[in-house]
């Protein structure tokens, strides 16, 4: 069990250095605090189910803020494809309704926490193996891109990430240089979380065992205190970003990715 002040200096923690990753990959931040978030819930005495439902919803809910901040600053590096976010928005914003409207709350917290294990693995691998793409492969079309911004956008609200861990690497299969995948993806973490945050709070609304401080499934002291802190460090991130090697960003992403995956996957075959 937390004592407040504690519980608050870990969520100042988890926000700053979830911001820097943010800036720094594009990936929102969500996909390192719905682990931590859903370890803090559980020593607040909430149910597991309930507090990976919490900690997604939290997280993804975040990325509101955190985007901006994140997006400014690759859009003065030059780094965001706003070409490509045009073609891909639309179908995140629909996808991200479908899945935190409906699917959301009708499947329980143990198998998003699988699904979110399964996707960050994948996603991880992918990057990893750093396959070189055919040199003629390039973005699908305006209704291409939708379908796929559709397909990014379900499983982004099921697992409560900004779509980095789908989005960059299919942009680099395509060709897209990877601080231009990343920078597009920090921008387009903004409609996604922006559509899956309002569908949180209407599918939760109604739930009645969510805990104290609440909105629908948005923990409100966990939403306020990271927000602060990743306005902050996003900037940061994204700046070191345009600095460091293609090579090492990569690397350094499958092994957060990895991690994340090992992490989720213990909380969910614990709750079955």
């Amino acid at each position: 069990m937390f004592t407040w002040p504690l519980l608050l200096l870990a969520l100042a923690a988890l926000g700053s250095f979830a911001g820097f990753l943010a800036g720094l990959l594009g990936v929102g931040g969500a996909l390192v605090m719905i682990p931590f978030l859903t370890f803090l819930l559980h020593h607040l005495d909430i149910p597991t189910d309930m507090s990976v439902k919490m900690a997604i919803a939290t997280g993804m809910s975040t990325i509101v803020i955190t985007s901006l901040a994140s997006t400014r600053a690759h859009h003065k590096a030059g780094a965001v494809r706003w070409d490509l976010f045009k073609g891909i928005a639309p179908g995140l914003v629909l996808g991200s309704a479908l899945s935190s409207l409906w699917l959301f709350a009708v499947i329980k917290g143990s198998v998003l926490a699988l699904l979110f294990s399964f996707f960050t693995a994948f996603s991880a691998t992918q990057m990893l193996l750093d396959k070189k793409p055919k040199p003629t492969r390039q973005m699908p079309g305006p209704v291409g891109q939708s379908l796929v911004g559709g397909l990014i956008g379900m499983f982004s609200g099921l697992v409560g990430a900004g779509g980095a861990f789908i989005s960059v690497p299919f942009m680099t299969w395509c060709n897209v240089p990877l601080r231009q995948a990343v920078g597009t993806s920090a921008a387009l973490g903004f409609p996604i979380a922006l559509a899956n945050a309002i569908g949180y709070v209407i599918s939760g609304w109604s739930v009645t065992n969510t805990p104290p401080h609440s909105f629908g499934f948005v923990w409100l002291p966990g939403f306020v205190i990271i927000c602060m802190c990743t306005v902050i460090t996003a900037p940061m991130g994204a700046r070191y970003a345009q600095r460091l090697p293609v090579a090492k960003l990569k690397r350094g992403f499958a092994v957060l990715l990895y991690l994340l995956a090992c992490t989720m996957l213990y909380r969910g075959l614990s709750a079955i």
